[in-house]
């Protein structure tokens, strides 16, 4: 149904019967949990593959699953308060089909369509936004929690702020995420995206500040093809267009980059323009590709190996990973990178120091002095044999205070994690949410559990 606004625009109000039916369904997971009667850890289901790297021995399989797949509606867009309610097993895809019909989109929409919302708050999303907005956390207005005892919270800035800054990054330990509102941004039909090619990681870092600072680019992501090709890719929204290309069948958007100096997307086809693959595309034969490439993206992947997990690697799985780095540290980083891993491209987003978040520690906050991060993410590194990719990347990201989201593996040992991450804040809301330790804490979940120890 359609109401009006109180700023006496129009507003898309959904029936106060999908309200009811959101209602209902809190309540049976809230009763769920209060009537439990299992020891053991649970963690959640959803009807869209979880977008964390697949593991063969994750010992979260054997979980009790709280179901929350039915928590997938949009409960209200109001198109001039420029706000968006929904629930978090919402997909972005499905957030932004209904959001563009009011000339509206999120400010971060994560590059894979399957992507939630609820996913995208735990799990630290970004995108070629988060020069100007930081993560999805930071458009983030409101959530409603359900705690491990059943209770069900509302918290904000204002209201319970440490549990709402803290819910971002938490990886589904403190609780469930049972509703997200967050702001969202005007747009154009479509983006023209400008491919800016620099050969000195100087020039690169140069265009990415001087963006950065100044107002007109819309969107901001690079990628780093070896260490004389760097390529940045600006994007603005525009009302016309010349020519629109999509990318969905036999060429994947990622390998124009290289080669175009300019694109033309539609809006739509520009937020998941890396739905098919960030830095490569499978399959890569042209044939394969004619045969099956519509049907092969991020989803069908992930469906694919959730499902035959005891066919992924043993031992020295391939690297996927996102480290973030202080500006003015990543010349360093990149320096070491090009002499121990080799490995391109490189996918770069420059990510806008919002605020300090409370889930990092501030002896590690102290060591921090720029006003912005490049995000550099890594897809399918295979590892050589006898060496541990990861630890070497964690120990590098320690020398130049970095970090990286724990998505993939992660082999922290439980001092250095605690010395990044803030023991003291995330305790304090653990008591509050998650006493008994249901959800496990941060540290088993993210570093032991996802590799089977925990």
């Amino acid at each position: 149904m359609r109401t009006e606004s109180v700023t006496g625009g129009p507003r898309v109000d959904i029936s106060p019967r999908v309200h009811a039916l959101h209602e209902a369904k809190v309540e049976a997971i809230a009763r769920q949990l209060r009537q439990r009667k299992g020891k053991g850890p649970a963690s959640f289901k959803k009807k869209s593959p979880p977008h964390s790297v697949p593991k063969r021995f994750d010992s979260r399989r054997g979980d009790e699953k709280v179901d929350l797949g039915d928590l997938d509606q949009i409960l209200d867009i109001d198109p001039v308060g420029m706000t968006c309610t929904a629930e978090p097993a919402a997909t972005f895809d499905s957030v932004v089909r209904a959001t563009l019909a009011h000339g509206l989109i999120p400010f971060i929409v994560p590059e894979h369509k399957t992507i939630t919302l609820g996913g995208a708050i735990a799990g630290c999303s970004i995108e070629s936004m988060s020069f100007r907005q930081g993560g999805f956390h930071d458009t983030c207005l409101e959530y409603e929690v359900i705690t491990a005892k059943g209770e069900v919270l509302r918290c904000s800035p204002q209201e319970q702020p440490l549990l709402f800054q803290m819910m971002h990054g938490s990886f589904g330990t403190l609780g469930i995420l049972s509703k997200v509102r967050f702001r969202l941004v005007r747009c154009a039909p479509y983006v023209r995206v400008t491919n800016e090619t620099h050969s000195t990681l100087e020039s690169f870092q140069q265009a990415i500040w001087q963006h950065f600072q100044e107002p007109g680019a819309d969107y901001l992501d690079g990628q780093i093809f070896s260490p004389t090709k760097h390529v940045l890719c600006v994007g603005h929204f525009v009302d016309r267009a010349p020519y629109v290309n999509r990318y969905e069948w036999l060429t994947a958007y990622c390998e124009t980059i290289p080669r175009r100096s300019e694109d033309y997307l539609t809006t739509y086809d520009y937020l998941f323009r890396y739905n098919r693959g960030v830095t490569h595309a499978r399959p890569r034969n042209l044939l394969a590709r004619a045969l099956f490439g519509k049907w092969i993206h991020s989803d069908s992947v992930l469906r694919v190996a959730n499902r035959f997990h005891q066919l992924l690697p043993k031992k020295d799985p391939p690297v996927i990973v996102d480290v973030f780095v202080p500006f003015s540290r990543s010349a360093e980083f990149m320096d070491w990178y090009h002499r121990e891993m080799r490995h391109y491209p490189v996918w770069c987003v420059p990510f806008k120091r919002t605020r300090d978040y409370e889930w990092l520690t501030p002896q590690w906050w102290a060591g921090m002095n720029d006003p912005l991060f490049l995000d550099l993410a890594v897809y399918g590194m295979p590892q050589p044999p006898g060496r541990n990719v990861y630890k070497e990347l964690e120990d590098e990201l320690q020398r130049v205070n970095g970090t990286k989201t724990l998505i993939s593996y992660n082999y922290y040992d439980a001092r250095t994690f605690w010395s990044i991450w803030n023991k003291e804040t995330y305790q304090a809301v653990k008591q509050r949410t998650d006493p008994d330790n249901l959800f496990r804490d941060l540290y088993t979940k993210t570093c032991k559990a996802a590799l089977g120890l925990g």
